[in-house]
């Protein structure tokens, strides 16, 4: 599998219109995802979909049994109205470019669900605030509350404890393996 640049639709060059929705520009504009073909002609029907929102593509996912499953993202939240309204019409342009001829095919539009990791800078972005288990290429694991993210990378507040005082990290996006918004109540 080679990497594909797909182009989020609210980080386009134009950053005065970006700036104007609120949305941080960071140099790269383009989201690396690892794609295979097929994934990449869903991501390209997809993409025209997600212009004018603040939604944004996370992963794209098809078993050997044509099960489509699409994992998108928006800044102010996700809800399955925004999901069933994107289905349909990926749906549809799936059916008219007749990808699976025969309509052998399913499609689910989803969230990613609170136990992914984190994928793109978008979404470390909208995270801002929040606990996330960040383990590092090395092994490492840091539990903290995001502080700040730029685009090379996050700042944790760890909390002390007895032996050591509260600190803040840098982490680099190089350096992060995964990191996993943790779910408080």
């Amino acid at each position: 599998m080679a990497f594909q640049p797909i182009i989020c639709p609210t980080f386009a060059p134009d950053s005065d219109e970006i700036i104007k929705r609120g949305h941080t520009l960071f140099p790269f504009f383009l989201q690396m995802l690892e794609l295979t073909p097929q994934e990449q002609q869903i991501a390209d029907m997809l993409l025209p979909f997600l212009e004018d929102s603040d939604m944004f593509l996370t992963r794209i996912h098809i078993k050997p049994t044509n099960n489509i499953k699409v994992f998108l993202d928006a800044d102010s939240g996700l809800n399955i109205a925004k999901c069933a309204a994107i289905n349909r019409k990926l749906y549809h342009a799936i059916e008219e470019t007749a990808l699976y001829p025969d309509g052998d095919f399913s499609l689910e539009v989803s969230s990613p669900g609170v136990d992914e990791p984190l994928t793109s800078p978008r979404q470390y972005q909208k995270n801002v605030g929040r606990t996330v288990e960040v383990t590092l290429v090395d092994g490492t694991v840091h539990l903290g509350q995001m502080q700040t993210v730029n685009e090379t990378g996050i700042v944790l507040h760890i909390k002390g404890t007895k032996k050591e005082a509260p600190k803040e990290i840098e982490l680099a996006f190089e350096a992060i393996k995964t990191a996993i918004v943790q779910v408080t109540f």
